[in-house]
């Protein structure tokens, strides 16, 4: 993708340390052919993201402004040579890498348009994008038993997802006011994640000693992971969606093995299925079949970042997802 600068300037977060995001005013990106220039409204704030700001050896420093974000949103306010499909003036979501700024260029393949439906509406398109590709991937069908551990902002995305589908969904999760929502969002049952032995036990009854046709690990830890297994029917699937970042896992092969568990890594890399995810996400929405907009619990300026990053690793009550607004 070809991008070029200009003396116009524009201010942009530059991560120059763990822990060390600061606004700085830096030349602003020109689209070059085949680009667009998104004038930004927001951009989500993803736990991908946390070891990023916490530090980790593997990271250098300073990263280029605005980065590492990636779930942006706003208006096309330039276009590159030989652009079509895109005008000035139409809002999109966008698939980058350097988000946390005033201004991005993005390729026409990583945006997609917002319809008016969704007029004034905040649309980080990357994690909404997700959710759809983990319930395609899941494979969630009508008369389905479906276990989802962990209630985030994904984990509620993907209980409305199934309970649209006619699946039935037992919710598993640690915080009460998770519960809630995923009652909300149309778990059948909501179980609290406090004893391992006791939620087995207690999905074991529900499902009549079967277990679960789907399972879907939301939280990326090591016990949510064992939890998923035991959890999992003969021939059922499991489905990884929590993102594993701090350090290898183990899993119960003998028990994987027994069961004939398909195993499924509900994580995409390929930008043109994240696209795809995130045009879905926009029908869904659009439609009113699936409502993200009371999970945004937290709003930070751009010269909060390192507050809305802190919020995320603490995760205060009643927190789900946070958007930087620009």
């Amino acid at each position: 993708m070809e991008v070029g600068m200009s003396s116009a300037t524009m201010e942009a977060a530059v991560l120059a340390g763990p822990r060390g995001a600061r606004v700085q005013r830096v030349a602003r990106p020109e689209p070059g052919p085949g680009t667009l220039r998104v004038k930004l409204e927001g951009c989500g704030v993803c736990g991908s993201n946390l070891p990023v700001w916490e530090g980790r050896e593997w990271f250098r420093y300073p990263m280029r402004p605005g980065a590492p974000g990636h779930e942006g949103w706003g208006v096309v306010d330039a276009v590159g040579r030989g652009v079509t499909g895109f005008r000035v003036g139409q809002r999109v979501a966008a698939l980058s890498s350097a988000a946390y700024a005033e201004y991005d260029v993005v390729g026409t393949d990583a945006a997609v348009l917002l319809p008016p439906a969704l007029a004034g509406k905040p649309f980080p398109g990357e994690p909404l994008g997700c959710a759809m590709n983990i319930f395609r991937r899941a494979d969630l069908q009508a008369g389905q038993t479906v276990a989802i551990i962990g209630i985030g902002f994904l984990g509620a995305l993907v209980t409305r997802l199934a309970t649209n589908a006619g699946a039935r969904v037992l919710a598993i999760t640690r915080r009460p006011y998770a519960l809630e929502l995923a009652r909300l969002y149309g778990a059948a049952e909501c179980i609290p994640m406090d004893d391992h032995c006791k939620i087995i036990e207690r999905v074991k009854s529900l499902t009549q000693g079967t277990f679960c046709d789907r399972v879907i690990e939301v939280v990326g830890e090591q016990w949510p992971l064992d939890l998923a297994g035991e959890l999992t029917r003969e021939r059922g699937k499991l489905v990884i969606a929590g993102y594993h970042q701090d350090g290898p896992r183990q899993v119960n092969m003998q028990l994987w093995n027994w069961r004939g568990l398909d195993v499924v890594n509900a994580h995409e890399r390929d930008p043109k299925v994240y696209v795809e995810g995130i045009r879905l996400a926009v029908d869904e929405v659009a439609s009113g079949r699936m409502d993200p907009f009371p999970l945004f619990t937290h709003r930070f300026g751009l010269d909060e970042l390192n507050l809305a990053f802190e919020t995320m690793r603490t995760r205060p009550e009643g927190f789900l997802k946070a958007l930087i607004t620009v």
